[in-house]
């Protein structure tokens, strides 16, 4: 946000700085119409004052040379562009999810929040971790920093917004991470076009818990992920699963 103002601050300059160079030009045009007008009364002809300028020939393609308003209006257009993109993807980030997971304490307890898009892995747990510290007694005595969120068999870090996992298309070992159909356990509220009941919630466990259990299925499945990994196979159960 605060780069967000930054950039409003210098299109606004440049803009008051282009109007001050309009402003200039015209003053000066106005001026060298006075001074012509001054040369007519002393009797000079109008084809020596014709002589006395340098004119540009319209057909030669000048296009290539320094123009300094031309750069500036190029400039503030490129601005203004970026400027309306980043506002679109603050409105993105400001919609509504609701994920479905499951807490995994050995046990799946499938629970549901409602986050904006741009919430962090990080903030989602903490958030998590805040209302369901009542119900399960282990949350009380951790911070997010002990908590994992396990999608797809991947393991996401904190770091990650469910906005860069989405608009990235970032995947796991099965196919995509997040993607809006009637499978899937994240969607825009009120979409009608999601199943609940068909969803299929990715994991939220205690760090202690996935260290002390692994080597045991399906934890011993499980990889921190990896925006650069390609997933050609995986095995569902004993089956091997050509993608």
């Amino acid at each position: 946000e605060n780069n967000n103002k930054d950039l409003i601050i210098k299109i606004n300059n440049e803009m008051k700085e282009k109007e001050r160079l309009d402003k200039r030009r015209k003053l000066s045009s106005k001026l060298s119409f006075i001074n012509n007008e001054d040369d007519d009364d002393e009797g000079g002809t109008s084809n020596e004052l014709v002589d006395k300028k340098i004119k540009k020939n319209p057909d030669v393609d000048t296009s290539f040379l320094p123009d300094k308003e031309r750069d500036l209006a190029i400039e503030l257009e490129k601005e203004k562009l970026k400027l309306e993109w980043l506002k679109e993807q603050d409105k993105i980030k400001n919609e509504i999810l609701e994920v479905v997971y499951s807490y995994w304490d050995g046990y799946g307890h499938r629970k549901s929040i409602k986050v904006k898009k741009g919430t962090t892995i990080g903030r989602f747990l903490e958030l998590i971790r805040h209302d369901l510290s009542q119900e399960f007694h282990d949350l009380k005595s951790v911070n997010m920093d002990g908590m994992m969120y396990v999608k797809e068999d991947i393991i996401i870090p904190h770091n990650y917004s469910f906005y860069d996992l989405i608009t990235t298309k970032a995947r796991g070992k099965s196919g995509p991470l997040f993607h809006f159909d009637v499978h899937e356990d994240i969607r825009l509220v009120n979409d009608i076009r999601i199943e609940k009941d068909e969803s299929h919630p990715g994991k939220v466990v205690l760090r202690r818990w996935y260290e002390k259990n692994k080597h045991i299925f399906p934890s011993s499945r499980w990889e921190v992920y990896d925006p650069n990994a390609q997933h050609d196979k995986y095995t569902i159960s004993d089956t091997l699963v050509n993608k």
